[in-house]
């Protein structure tokens, strides 16, 4: 893995060089005085021109995501939820920027360090949602197979603290809670983990934090996975999901932030494709043709987003197969442990 340091703003440095001297008028020109030389009038001082100051960006952006100082840390285990030959599974908690994350751990049984992967789930209403719930099938195979898996709950989820502002800014703290959980991950010093081999797996909503993660915070995971992901355009999410259902939350965003009409350059600067020129890691894309729920176009436009910027990025399509993988599932999961026993082993 390559290393991956918080994102700052270069400070310029001046540099005026010293010199020693003597005398000296009422109007402040220095001269110095040499033994074998007449007295000379020294050169004016360079004056230092100052660094111009940040441009200003909305902190409910990719940029303002980019430029925030991301932090994850404390990884603790809690109660033990299952326990197999194969693995033993705890609840977690662990700091992402401030709050407190809920979620869920198997820690395969044997000789570590094993590499880890963040499992990053679909939507579930919170009101009913329970830690650990939407991709269970995969932390198990996945811990099976060798690989430490933290499944974060996200804020407002199961055990984790509230955030109040998170829906009518986008959902932007998802990506935060998974930032947060690889850099816990990587600075747990539990001898079972190895913080150096580190990917990421998204479903549905969890893809488009996927997409997210991997602009905000290139270097930081070694290579990504996206199960029938939503649109890289908020925008289509909301057009798709809530606003047909009436969601009042549509509403209080466009008063907000605009609608996209009214405030077209907040639109594209909350779109991940808008700065895919930053992805550095691979990324495989599973994607069922008769998904209702997030149609294939969109994963389609997003890969060829990818594809144009000349990022490694595969798309692997199932025929016939819906939203929720139920007959090739274990094919796609195949794939899916091919492609990261290449990148993390």
């Amino acid at each position: 893995m390559r290393s991956w340091g918080t994102a700052c703003v270069a400070a310029v440095l001046v540099l005026v060089a010293a010199t020693g001297c003597t005398g000296g008028g009422d109007d402040g020109d220095a001269t110095r005085t040499s033994p074998s030389a007449s007295t000379r009038t020294a050169s004016p001082a360079p004056t230092a021109t100052p660094s111009p100051a940040p441009t200003p960006v909305d902190p409910v952006s990719i940029p303002g995501l980019i430029r925030r100082e991301h932090k994850g840390s404390d990884l603790r285990l809690g109660t033990v939820l299952a326990r197999t030959s194969a693995y033993t599974g705890y609840r977690v908690t662990y700091e992402a920027n401030g709050l407190t994350i809920s979620g869920l751990m198997n820690i395969p049984t044997g000789k570590g360090p094993f590499p880890a992967l963040v499992l990053a789930h679909g939507y579930i209403d919170p009101a009913v949602y329970t830690t650990g719930r939407g991709l269970a099938r995969e932390q198990d195979l996945l811990a099976r197979n060798g690989y430490v898996v933290l499944h974060t709950d996200y804020r407002n989820h199961a055990g984790s603290d509230k955030d109040p502002d998170n829906d009518v800014n986008l959902r932007f703290g998802y990506t935060e809670d998974v930032i947060g959980a690889a850099m816990a991950l990587r600075s747990s010093g539990r001898p079972e983990i190895d913080g150096d081999r580190i990917g990421l797996l998204g479903r549905s909503m969890g893809g488009g934090v996927v997409y997210n993660t991997l602009v905000v915070a290139p270097g930081l995971f070694d290579a990504a996975v996206a199960f029938a992901p939503v649109s890289s355009r908020p925008e289509e999410n909301i057009d798709h999901f809530q606003r047909p259902a009436g969601d009042p939350i549509v509403a209080e965003i466009e008063a907000e932030h605009g609608s996209p009409e009214e405030n077209p350059t907040f639109w594209k600067e909350v779109s991940p494709i808008t700065y895919v020129d930053r992805v550095t890691e691979p990324l495989l894309i599973h994607h069922g043709t008769a998904d209702d729920t997030c149609p294939i176009v969109w994963t389609r436009r997003t890969v060829a987003a990818f594809e144009k910027a000349g990022k490694d990025v595969r798309l692997r399509t199932y025929p016939g197969e819906g939203h929720t993988f139920s007959s090739q599932w274990p094919r796609s999961m195949d794939a899916t442990m091919a492609f990261f026993e290449r990148h993390l082993r």
